[in-house]
Parts: C-alpha cells; structure tokens; sequence
C-alpha cells in the first residue's frame, strides 16, 4: 500500500531533517534597495493553525486577536473538489492604505519593508480597520488601541525568521527579499493575488502566492453563507447627522441676512447662537467612538494624506468661526461684515462635510464608496434649514421662515432622491457587486423595519409636515405653523439617524475567507 499524505509528509521532514514546529530558515540578508515579504504556498498549507498560535504566543494576543489568521475557500463540482487554505496576516503593502488614512501618523514604512503600527501614537480611532481592505488592522478592546503584524520585526533584527515561518510544519509560510519595482512591473499580477482578495494592485501588497496549477474557475469562502451587521457606531451616526445639520442652518441663516439687504428681517444672535448648537454638541460625540478619547486632538495631525484629519480640523474650525459668528450679532456688525465672514465660514464648512464624506471613500467598503455617500451627506443639512426655519417662526421672524420652508422642502426632495438612488445603486454591476447584494440583504432581511421606519418619517418630517406649516403659516396661524415645523424637524433628525444607522450596519467589508465555524475576524 501507498502511504497517506500525512505519512508522507512525516517522512518528508525525517528526510530533510525539518523538525515539526521548529522550521528554520536562513534569513536573506537585504541588499540596496531590497525588501521583506511574506511568500505562502498554498500547495504545501494543512490548515493546522500553528502559525496562528504562535504568533498570539509571540506577540501575547488573546485568543479573539489574531494578527495572522487561516482562510478556507473552496471550489469545483463533485468529483473534482478543490479546498484551499489561506494564511494571511499583514501584506506590507507598498502603498499601505493603513498608512495613509490614519491621522495620527500610528503607521511607519521601514526601509525593509515592514509597516509598522506605533501604538503609542494610535488613539483606536479604527479608520485603518476601515481603509484596509484585507481586514489586516485589529482592534484590542482591551488596550483600547488597534494592532497588526509586524512580520516580528524584532527577531529579524537579530537574523531570525518571524514565529508563524518557523512554527508552520509544512514550510508553506516564507521570508522572501524582493525589489519593489521589478515586483511592480508584472509579477504582481501572476503571483500577488489569491482568490477572495482584493487585487493586490489596489494597495500594492506585496505578499507573494503560490498556487494549486489546476484551480476551478470559482472558489467560495467557506463562510460566505455568514451574513453579519457592522458595528452601530453611534457616536458617529450623531457627530455626522448633528455637523451637517449645523451646516444647513448656516446656509439658512446666511441667506437671511442676504435678503436682509432688500429689505427682509435680518436674523438676531439668538438664530446665529442656534446654528452653532448641533455641530457644538454633536463634534465632541466623536470622542466617544476613540479608544483613547484623552488624545483626541492629535487626529488633527496627518493633514498631508488622512482625510479624518482634514474632517476633524475643518469641523472643529467651522464650530469656531461660528462661535466668532455670534458676537458680531452680538455687537449689531454691518450687514456686509456678517456676510463676508459668514461666506468664510460657510466654505469652511463646505469642506469638512466633504472631507467628513471622503472618509467613506474607501476601496475596502464598496457599500459606502459611492457618490450617493457624498450626496446624502450634504442632503442631510436640510435638517438645519427646517431647525433655522422653526426658531425664526417662534421668534417672529414670519417673513423669513416662508422662504427657509421652501428652502428647506426643496432640500429634502434632492435628499430623497438621493437616498432612492443610493438603495437602487446597490443593484449596479461593479467589481465588488457580491457585498453590495450583501448589504442588501441586511437591509430586508435584519433590518426591515428600520428601513421602513426611515421611508414613512422621511415623507411625514421632511415633506408632508412642511408643507402643512406653509399652508397654515399662509392662512395666518403662526403659532400653529411653528409647532409643526417643530415637529417636522423632530421628525426629520430622527429619520436621518435611523438612515445614518443603517449605512453603519450594513457596510459588508472586503476581507479575506474566513473559517468555516469561525467565519471572518471583526
């Protein structure tokens, strides 16, 4: 009789004199110009899982953390059946996008190649766990930091090979020198990919694959039937909401002193105090969702490339501008003055809920990059035009509460259509159109009455009770049209926090496999 496989991969190692759980290798010195990378041999991988163990060992990780984790897809029909393992921790990309979202510069790239995360710097903002779109970066709740393979870089520095290269008994994982450019030029594309992965020219990783020669056509993840929520994230849902709010009802309010000049009311500083409210309350909120909220500021910090910090410093600088707003209502300024620093501070503003838009941008979130985020972001001020518009009828400003309805319908209508456009997006077709079936699929399947939830406020607080406000207001009744513009802004908030929610829970993240009992790592 023939041997098994397992004997003979035990005679294999005697042959060779390879030790199970202590394979070794001799490391590559670099030379100029010359990296580190990780190379997997998917031919040789027996799904064991000692490299995961002994890199939790190495590294003192506990056992929900794994910075290097096994994969499982398989593919074929019966009897021609293909089931492949992946084990995958960081790709050290050359183009890390880990690196250039993170805003508090926590990510360096050695000479050698490694990425390395300072955790020190990190504040557990989580946008890398975001940005990376093989679900390297992993959050520690217990040090309330994010963390990720460093390729042991501490035991290269003294020639030896990384713990999950020596622990793997079939030599299925290797340290390979390489030179970026040569592994641009086209090996990348022959030996940079593996099936339910991204393309590795999105970030330019530079771990090296090898593979069965005959593959099926289609390989699944054996955990794709697996269908999860993302995190709520419920500081976030309230921070954005709340600053585009603040700056729709700057818009409002800016216009009014507009037409000021032709001979309508001009805003008080009680309307100009109001404005700044949201945005005042709702940025801080943002803290909340850091793992270290005491460093908060230092998100401001990679203003070069994070779009995170050009969000926190141009909300944080439109919130003060506003501020500085209201004392020249307070000192009764010129018309003029208040429309030239108003036009400032509304472009200010402009741009942070457009950076705070462009943080969803991001390859590793096909349900969240998409023009309808931007739209909806910048639809969701109409709120702040219906709030502006409730406080001028309450405050007798009834000339320009008419104009600020009208204002504030027509907003709601484009912010409709935008939310139609965003569900019926996620039928296109497009490289990632799987994820987006899936975030579909939260949406009717885990989250039905949410979604219908947000439809019937929607058309009751963003279009029937303004437009009722208008006609009682028409008819005379000014402390009645309040009270339902009131409620129409009550209603509206609470629509839009319910849609900020589900475009939280259903963003289905490109990643690698996961296991078949275990599925993917969040």
């Amino acid at each position: 009789m023939g041997q098994t496989p397992l004997e003979s991969f035990i005679t294999h190692k005697a042959d060779t004199g390879m030790q199970c759980g202590s394979y070794s290798i001799d490391l590559p010195e670099l030379q100029a110009g010359e990296q580190y990378r990780f190379h997997f041999d998917a031919t040789a991988c027996v799904a064991c899982r000692c490299c995961e163990v002994a890199c939790n060992e190495q590294n003192n990780n506990p056992a929900d953390i794994k910075w290097r984790r096994v994969g499982e897809m398989e593919g074929g029909s019966f009897p021609d059946t293909l089931l492949m393992f992946n084990s995958m921790s960081c790709n050290h990309c050359i183009d890390p996008a880990c690196l250039i979202g993170c805003p508090t510069e926590s990510y360096i790239k050695f000479d050698n190649g490694i990425v390395f995360h300072d955790d020190d710097a990190c504040i557990g903002c989580q946008y890398c766990t975001w940005n990376c779109p093989y679900g390297v970066p992993t959050y520690h709740e217990e040090r309330k930091i994010v963390t990720k393979c460093h390729m042991c870089h501490e035991r290269l520095d003294v020639g030896q090979s990384p713990a999950c290269v020596q622990a793997c008994p079939a030599g299925a994982i290797e340290i390979e020198v390489f030179r970026p450019e040569e592994w641009l030029e086209g090996a990348i594309d022959a030996q940079g990919n593996m099936p339910d992965l991204v393309d590795a020219r999105v970030t330019n990783a530079t771990t090296r694959f090898t593979l069965p020669e005959s593959m099926p056509e289609t390989m699944t993840a054996v955990d794709d039937y697996q269908l999860k929520p993302f995190h709520s994230e419920m500081p976030l849902v309230f921070m954005t909401v709340l600053t585009q709010m603040s700056l729709g009802a700057f818009f409002a309010l800016l216009m009014g002193v507009f037409f000021s000049l032709f001979g309508g009311q001009e805003p008080g500083w009680t309307m100009a105090a109001l404005v700044l409210l949201p945005a005042a309350f709702g940025l801080p909120l943002s803290a909340l969702h850091l793992g270290r909220p005491a460093k908060a500021l230092s998100a401001m910090k990679n203003i070069k490339s994070s779009w995170l910090s050009r969000e926190a410093l141009a909300l944080g600088l439109f919130t003060g501008l506003m501020t500085l707003n209201v004392g020249l209502y307070l000192i009764s300024a010129p018309t003029i003055a208040k429309l030239l620093f108003g036009g400032m501070t509304l472009s200010v503003g402009i741009y942070g809920i457009y950076a705070q838009g462009m943080i969803y941008q991001i390859t590793a979130r096909p349900s969240w990059n998409r023009k309808t985020t931007l739209l909806k972001f910048f639809g969701t001020a109409y709120t702040g035009v219906f709030l502006l518009a409730a406080a001028a009828l309450m405050l007798g400003y009834d000339a320009a509460a008419m104009p600020m309805m009208a204002l504030g319908m027509l907003a709601a209508l484009a912010q409709g259509f935008f939310t139609y456009e965003d569900r019926r997006d996620l039928e296109r077709k497009s490289p990632h159109g799987e994820q987006l079936q899936r975030t579909k699929r939260l949406y009717t399947e885990f989250f039905p009455k949410q979604t219908r939830l947000r439809t019937t406020s929607f058309i009751v607080g963003a279009l029937l009770l303004p437009l009722l406000a208008m006609v009682v207001l028409s008819l005379g009744a000014q402390g009645v049209a309040a009270a339902i513009m009131l409620s129409a802004w009550l209603i509206a908030t609470g629509s839009e926090l319910v849609d900020r929610f589900l475009f939280y829970v259903t963003s289905v993240p490109l990643q690698m496999a996961g296991g078949f009992f275990v599925g993917k790592q969040r």
